[in-house]
């Protein structure tokens, strides 16, 4: 299975920053959608990610004034990211290594969707689940 199964399921729109948007902004745009990142983007090319985890140590090095920068200052660069075709098992290694939660996901140099950890955990799930319930229904007709 590659990340393409994840982005079928997925509403097709990704919610975006820009790198000239103040910190307050974008932290008002992740808690009004209750999500933890978003990828930075300068047309379809994207050059960062804005995370919470960007949040706190903003706020840990530069205090209130963290949220007067901009979202350029504080992101982090360069993201990381995967195609369409990246198997989700590579995927989760991918994040597990560089202890990142969330992946652009980039086609033709475009961002064509964004997965976070949950998705790919979920997805693994739902498929050993399926998996498990084949097998006792395959036990159970023998």
């Amino acid at each position: 299975m590659t990340i393409s199964a994840i982005l079928a399921k997925h509403h097709p729109d990704v919610f975006t920053a820009l790198p000239h948007e103040s910190v307050t902004d974008v932290v008002t745009r992740l808690a009004e959608n209750r999500i933890g990142a978003l990828p930075v983007v300068d047309g379809q090319s994207v050059i960062g990610i804005f995370s919470e985890r960007d949040i706190v140590y903003g706020v840990a090095q530069h205090g209130a004034a963290f949220l007067t920068k901009t979202v350029a200052d504080t992101m982090t660069a360069p993201a990381i990211t995967v195609a369409p075709d990246t198997a989700i098992l590579s995927a989760l290694s991918l994040m597990s290594k560089r202890r990142i939660r969330h992946l652009p996901v980039i086609e033709n140099g475009d961002l064509v969707g964004f997965v976070s950890i949950g998705d790919l955990v979920k997805h693994r799930i739902e498929k050993i689940e399926a998996e498990a319930a084949a097998m006792r229904d395959y036990i159970s007709m023998a």
